[in-house]
């Protein structure tokens, strides 16, 4: 599947979809945020650096976000940005709002 498809998909097929690196802090703590705080809500993870299109993932995300760091987030098709965003969002109250919508 093409980088550009297999984006799309994981985007569409998802509440909430990660694109990540498994090494990267800033990953697991977005991670771990979503997970814990929504275990029932329908998530998929892709680790980056641990596919050989990752580089291809990651070029396709920054010409559809302009965001080439890790990780990029996307909530109910929405693009959200990386870890500060998502915190800032549950700090504001907004976060479960964005997911269950």
């Amino acid at each position: 599947m093409a980088a550009k498809d297999l984006v799309e998909s994981s985007i569409s097929n998802n509440k909430i979809a990660i694109f990540s690196k498994s090494y990267c802090p800033y990953c697991k703590r977005a991670k771990a945020l979503l997970t814990s705080e929504y275990p029932d809500v329908q998530t998929e993870i892709l680790e980056l650096d641990e596919r050989d299109d990752g580089s291809e993932i990651q070029s396709y995300l920054f010409d559809k976000t302009g965001q080439r760091t890790v990780p990029n987030i996307f909530i109910n098709k929405q693009h959200i940005g990386g870890c500060d965003s998502v915190i800032a969002l549950k700090e504001q109250g907004k976060l479960t709002a964005l997911v269950k919508a």
